[in-house]
């Protein structure tokens, strides 16, 4: 599978994930833990796979430079909005509109990537090399997830 072809997907697992914990209310204390949890987690391995092999990959071509500089500050930003939701007891009438916050910001980057990076990334890098991206990709999540399988 290639780099945007893996990448789409994860956008769609995340994206749903999101539908399910804004379908979610104050009662819904425990759905809310484990959906949180659950997109932490997926949102950790996406970040990883973008930071560590795709966006240096795109960084190297001037065209491509200035939106991967964007994306990681994005990373950042909802990064740091996580960490906010999480000191929010998950029953506190606030804890939806901090969501809400970051799924926006989730939405937006997702909606960048697709358009304008995945645009840039398929000028810049040839079929082979997305394919490569793809692999070392993959492989990098296949391993993170033996090894929190095994811990």
């Amino acid at each position: 599978m290639d780099a945007i072809s893996l990448l789409k997907q994860d956008h769609k697992t995340m994206k749903k994930i999101m539908e399910d914990i804004d379908a979610t209310t104050e009662r819904g204390v425990k759905t809310r833990e484990d959906l949180l949890a659950k997109m932490k987690q997926e949102l950790t391995l996406h970040e990883r796979i973008e930071e560590e092999v795709f966006y240096p990959a795109l960084r190297e071509h001037k065209k491509a430079k200035d939106i991967v500089l964007e994306a990681y500050e994005e990373h950042h930003a909802v990064d740091t909005l996580l960490e906010e939701l999480e000191a929010v007891p998950f029953d506190d009438e606030t804890w939806s509109a901090k969501f809400t916050v970051i799924k926006e910001n989730i939405e937006h980057h997702i909606e960048e990537e697709e358009g304008e990076m995945f645009d840039k990334a398929r000028q810049v890098l040839d079929g082979d090399e997305l394919e490569d991206l793809g692999a070392r990709m993959q492989q990098m999540k296949d391993e993170q997830k033996q090894s929190s399988t095994a811990a």
